[in-house]
């Protein structure tokens, strides 16, 4: 009737058989078809590049995207899962750059544009098959077969009509800024890509002596982080509010903050104090002579950014190199001087540094000043500074002509859509996220690269420009065929005519941010406008997404930043934003430290289902995680273990039965009170994670699943075991089997979004294999429904309470090292509630006591230990502490600690002094009185008494003894059903023991002949006594 089920926890095996189940019969596609009528709920899959591997982050952020549209799938929504794959961008080229053994742009272009294209398209998919396999094996569900592709044209061309939209509303432009600029790729980036490149590290600065004209021996004293940015100084500038002086040391005057006069060191003599605005128009000797210039240059200015916090109060300016120094260059008619080039190396003026990268000249810049006195100090600083996120190069601050989307002009919407989205964590929204949005910049839009997007904007000469929006429009206006491919270089010949100027319009030659890719997924996945208008509209915004935290300023700004601009909605409702996955020390991972887990080591070890339950349950998803494999099997064993164990029990004894739970019912009317008590847990638990999951908590939930099924495991089926031990099918053992297949069915359900293979599995046996017209995937099933008629929450209480008191008990039993099998005569409760009787039978069973006792005071059985506490008492009694302590030693315990307990007071007089004591000035033990142990736990104190009669040694005897003969039953092999005829070596009050008790312990050996002799062979120590055992199968 069942198959039998093996208790090893080896999952891999079993999870590749379900995985060939659910592709065989479309299980997927099939779960999606069948909510083809019900709401929709809308998951956009945040596109991986195919052109790397994927590493075990990706299996959290999958394990989290997939667990969410499960549960909606089973709560009857519509969930289409569109995979997606971002195929442009800078990570490609530089793996065609690889691979092709070029560097470089000047060596792509001469490698040749067009087949450097066609390299990219063919890399994208180096990894596709990599990405598909682990998407399989971690039971990703997505649509694979029919993905949205960034490349193709379909894609781009919802994009231009997303870009011409932007531009109609006045939002597109070209600007000349400063902008973040990767030297490596000859290119721009965005404000949110610099975001995600920060790193720390040691470099060195430098306060430099700029000589004063026409003043002997006067120096401006500036700090620069940046040596490199020297030579194309134009001006130094200070605060005109804040004071200045004239230092004179070591036969030079330095002109610096009189805030910041102390970097001089000591011995300096400050001889005049001025105001910044004093020495406006002063002018100082350049550092070096390679810039020729044609505007006024080398002086001071004044602007209200420079600040005191450090340095020296005057700041070298370079306006080709900061924001601020542009700023403050156009403010004061400046000269523009820049003497690097787009590789990040000094141009040929420069000839002591000509051709060598910025950062590696710092050192000989240093090195020249110093040579010519013009070094007063270096100072060694930390500090975070970008790196290019793709290629992991030093970011320059570069002047670079850019073409920008004005995000200023749309803050105010941003934040107002921000605010509309349920973030989890909630601090994202006004944290990460909203601190971001607050401070948001224009977008730097344009790529100076070749694999991308193309920018569709055509130029005059005459300033006017054109943005198409279509492949229609394109050829409408240049006469190219619309099947032209929309890449580089196919669209760069193309011109149109200008309709302000006459003249000629040629394509700038950029190509776009890739994250307008990825951020313009929601409408190009469609081929929106252009087509599936009902389609985008039904699955615009998005219900659900989630990736790990760094994309709060990658694709979760990008697709907020085109929604707002394009529809001034936001693109997703709700958003689990995910930490990162660091290894068993929270240390992040990486490849040089060897830290670095497979995720394939994991998959292949313990099965998917282990990994996915470890990341829901190990900590909160924004949390960072703790990665191990050894974190991986525990989380493995607690859960998935103890369930599966549980299933294999009743698998066991139901095929024994032949039980068929078709042809029974549930009848509540006639349940124990241990089956109401878990099925009141069970429903108790469907309420609870299905709430939780419809307002997207994850952790809480799982943790209480694993909890459940540690109470149906080691509380309800221990307790219920023997009810299915017996050969008639009585009401009772109907009522044993139909709970806990109720349960079993139902934990099925309830973990299918979690654990979906296991879940797969267990019910494939337990329900289609009794059903052929049962759902035929468990993923096909309704989640399950919270049944109130079965909530007891009075019984549930009754329970914890009685678990509490069990839990006590054991502690008072291993305390006194007495085995649980040796009966005791009692034990005492002090409780708040007493228990209902059969409730106190449960305990006394449990505990194997013969009576269960509630006490309104416990103190005849417990004193308490008393010590002064000295870190509230030092303070109040200093010299008497001792004597607190020796009269504390002898004084009534029980009554010291009556007194003080609810905030009360104990007072006596010590030397002539009243003392009072409070429960925070005593360190209390409780001690159990001889021939007792006691154990308590906030309001409930367990005593067990320990003395042993004649009669429960007796008794004891022969529960260890049938504990003995039940581990020889396994070690011959035994089957739990066959009976056995037993001879035993036994004397004096042991035999006497066995003898009176025979009955008992052949009821429970399943012993059909019970016989004494002398045997040779291994002894058992039974409780002391020596016993030798001769076990036939019957």
């Amino acid at each position: 009737m069942y198959k039998k089920v093996d208790t090893g926890l080896n999952f891999v095996e079993r999870e590749q058989e379900v995985l060939d189940f659910w592709k065989e019969n479309h299980i997927f596609e099939k779960s999606v078809q069948e909510n083809s009528e019900g709401p929709n709920f809308t998951f956009y899959d945040g596109p991986p590049t195919a052109n790397g591997k994927p590493h075990i982050g990706h299996v959290l952020t999958r394990a989290i995207k997939d667990l969410i549209p499960r549960y909606r799938t089973m709560k009857g929504y519509r969930v289409p899962r569109k995979a997606g794959w971002d195929t442009h961008g800078l990570p490609v080229e530089l793996e065609v750059e690889k691979q092709l053994g070029i560097n470089g742009k000047p060596q792509i272009e001469s490698y040749g544009i067009e087949p450097f294209i066609q390299k990219c398209k063919e890399s994208v998919w180096k990894y596709k098959s990599e990405w598909e396999r682990m998407s399989d094996h971690v039971a990703y569900w997505a649509d694979m077969e029919h993905p949205y592709v960034t490349y193709e044209d379909n894609y781009i061309e919802s994009e231009w009509w997303a870009l011409k939209q932007i531009a109609d509303k006045g939002l597109l432009y070209k600007g000349h800024k400063i902008v973040p600029y990767c030297p490596r790729c000859g290119t721009a980036l965005s404000s949110h890509e610099v975001a995600q490149g920060y790193k720390d590290v040691k470099e060195t600065s430098a306060f430099v002596a700029f000589k004063a004209k026409r003043l002997e021996d006067v120096y401006l004293l500036a700090w620069t982080t940046t040596p490199w940015t020297l030579p194309s100084n134009v001006a130094l500038c200070v605060n005109a509010d804040e004071e200045y002086v004239y230092a004179r040391l070591d036969g030079k005057i330095y002109i610096l903050a009189g805030a910041l006069a102390d970097v001089l060191g000591e011995g300096y003599e400050i001889i005049k104090r001025v105001k910044g605005h004093e020495l406006c128009g002063m002018e100082y000797e350049p550092l070096f002579d390679f810039a020729q210039v044609k505007k006024k240059a080398w002086y001071v200015v004044a602007d209200g950014y420079v600040t005191l916090d450090s340095g020296s109060g005057i700041v070298h300016i370079a306006p080709a190199f900061g924001e601020d120094d542009a700023r403050v260059g156009r403010e004061n008619n400046l000269p523009f001087v820049q003497m690097v080039d787009a590789q990040g190396k000094f141009v040929p003026e420069c000839a002591p540094y000509a051709g060598m990268f910025v950062k590696d000249a710092d050192k000989p810049i240093i090195k020249d000043l110093k040579s010519r006195g013009l070094l007063f100090k270096t100072l060694e600083f930390e500090h975070s500074y970008p790196y290019c996120w793709r290629c992991d190069t030093p970011l320059l601050y570069y002047a670079r002509q850019t073409w920008f989307i004005r995000m200023t002009a749309v803050r105010d919407k941003l934040i107002e859509n921000n605010r509309k989205i349920n973030w989890i964590p909630e601090t994202i929204k006004e944290g990460r996220m909203g601190n971001f949005l607050e401070n948001v910049m224009d977008w730097a839009l344009s790529r100076e690269r070749y694999w991308g997007t193309p920018l569709p904007v055509w130029e005059c000469e005459c300033g006017h420009f054109h943005v198409v929006g279509s492949r229609k429009e394109l050829s409408e206006l240049t006469g190219a065929p619309e099947e032209l491919e929309l890449h580089k270089p196919y669209l760069d010949p193309l011109k149109i005519k200008c309709e302000k100027c006459g003249g000629e319009m040629r394509r700038a030659p950029e190509v776009i941010d890739c994250w307008f890719d990825s951020g313009s997924m929601p409408f190009a996945q469609w081929h929106y406008p252009f087509e599936n208008k009902e389609l985008f509209e039904q699955n615009f915004p998005a219900d659900f997404i989630s990736e790990a935290i760094d994309q709060t300023r990658g694709w979760f700004y990008s697709l907020s930043a085109i929604s707002t601009l394009l529809f001034d909605s936001p693109a997703f409702k709700n958003c689990i934003v995910l930490g990162h996955v660091g290894d068993k020390d929270g240390i992040k991972m990486s490849k040089h430290k060897g830290n670095v887990v497979d995720p394939w080591d994991a998959l292949n070890a313990q099965g998917a289902d282990a990994v996915r339950w470890y990341f829901y349950t190990g900590s909160s998803p924004w949390l960072p995680s703790r990665f191990s494999l050894d974190a991986v099997s525990e989380a493995q064993r607690k859960f998935m273990g103890t369930l599966w164990n549980t299933y294999a029990f009743y698998v066991l004894y139901a095929e024994i039965d032949q039980f068929n739970p078709t042809e029974y019912k549930l009848e509540y009317d006639k349940l124990s009170l241990m089956d109401k008590w878990i099925l009141s847990k069970l429903n108790s638990l469907i309420e609870f994670v299905d709430s939780s999951l419809g307002n997207y908590v994850i952790t809480e939930p799982a943790r209480a699943m694993a909890e459940f099924t540690d109470e149906l495991s080691n509380w309800y089926v221990r307790r219920c075991r023997e009810r299915y031990w017996g050969s008639e099918m009585t009401q009772d053992k109907i009522n044993a089997y139909m709970t806990l297949y109720t349960v079993l069915c139902t934990m099925a359900k309830l973990s299918a979004p979690f654990t979906p293979f296991m879940a797969e599995s267990i019910y494939q046996n337990l329900v289609r294999g009794l059903d052929c017209n049962a759902p035929e995937s468990v993923h096909l099933c309704a989640f399950p429904v919270c049944q109130n008629v079965y909530i007891d929450k009075e019984l549930e209480a009754h329970m914890e309470t009685a678990l509490s008191v069990v839990v006590l008990g054991r502690a008072c039993r291993s305390g006194a090292g007495i085995k649980n099998r040796q009966p005791l005569s009692k034990i005492y409760v002090k409780s708040d509630k007493r228990l209902p009787d059969e409730f106190s039978a449960l305990i006394a069973d449990e505990l194997n006591v013969k009576a269960v006792e509630y006490l309104a005071d416990d103190s005849r059985f417990t004193t308490y230990s008393l010590k002064p506490q000295m870190r509230t008492l030092g303070p109040k009694y200093g010299r008497l502490l001792g004597e607190i302590g020796k009269y504390l030693a002898q004084a009534d315990g029980s009554a010291v600690v009556e007194a003080v307990k609810n905030g009360g007071v104990y007072t006596f007089e010590l030397s002539g002094q009243q003392i009072e004591l409070g429960e925070n000035d005593l360190l209390i033990t409780a001690v159990s009185r001889e021939g007792y142990v006691s154990e308590a736990d906030g309001g409930t104190v367990v005593v067990l008494d320990t003395a042993l009669n004649d009669e429960l040694i007796a008794e004891g005897y022969v529960r260890e003894l049938v504990s003995k003969i039940q581990n020889a039953r396994k070690e011959q092999g035994l089957e739990v059903t066959d009976h056995i005829e037993l001879t035993l070596d036994a004397q004096g009050a042991l035999r006497e023991a066995i003898e009176k008790h025979s009955a008992q312990l052949c009821g429970d050996v399943l012993c059909t002949r019970l016989s004494f002799a002398s045997l040779t062979g291994k002894e058992m120590d039974i409780n002391g006594s020596r016993c030798v055992a001769e076990i036939k199968k019957a």
